[in-house]
């Protein structure tokens, strides 16, 4: 409000004790000034409203995506599984020092491709058992699933200080 007003503000008295309007004071003005400041304060508070649904909608909106692209990136994980060949062996020991052991074997690895043995014609262990003894000095190609990953070993079935080919 103008300062000739002297202090009014927005919520003084328009009227003197007596219930008279006082004559010290522009009514008009004041009544005018005052009006506009409300008519401000409303028209904010509708912005204001505005921003917040805005907000509220574009963090609606961030929150499906996010789940949207955690849903993909699990479908996502769970094909590349699916597309993992099927182990017919689990490697349960690897003595230190052994062929298999230098290739890089370890335990609980998955093995997928054993040379020429595979989930299509394993039958028994002793399928692998003739790819090595065939296979005595020279790299046999394995395959196996490391932590839910495709890994190849090269490995060189050979005698050694242990028992077997490999160890």
């Amino acid at each position: 409000l103008p300062s000739q007003q002297k202090g009014v503000g927005m919520n003084g008295p328009l009227v003197d004790a007596e219930g008279f309007p006082r004559d010290d004071i522009d009514l008009y003005q004041v009544r005018t000034a005052r009006h506009n400041i409300i008519c401000l304060q409303n028209d904010h508070k509708a912005l204001m409203k505005q921003v917040e649904e805005a907000l509220h909608e574009l963090h609606a909106r961030e929150k499906e995506k996010h789940a949207k692209d955690e849903a993909e990136a699990l479908a996502e994980a769970m094909s590349q599984n699916q597309s993992l060949p099927q182990a017919f062996a689990k490697v349960n020991a690897v003595t230190p020092g052994s062929p298999a052991s230098i290739s890089g074997l370890q335990v609980d690895d998955e093995i997928v491709e054993f040379g020429s043995v595979n989930i299509n014609n394993f039958q028994n262990l002793q399928n692998i058992a003739t790819v090595v003894q065939h296979s005595e000095g020279r790299p046999l190609s394995v395959t196996v699933i490391r932590s839910g990953k495709k890994v190849h070993v090269g490995l060189t079935p050979k005698r050694w200080a242990g028992k077997g080919l490999l160890g």
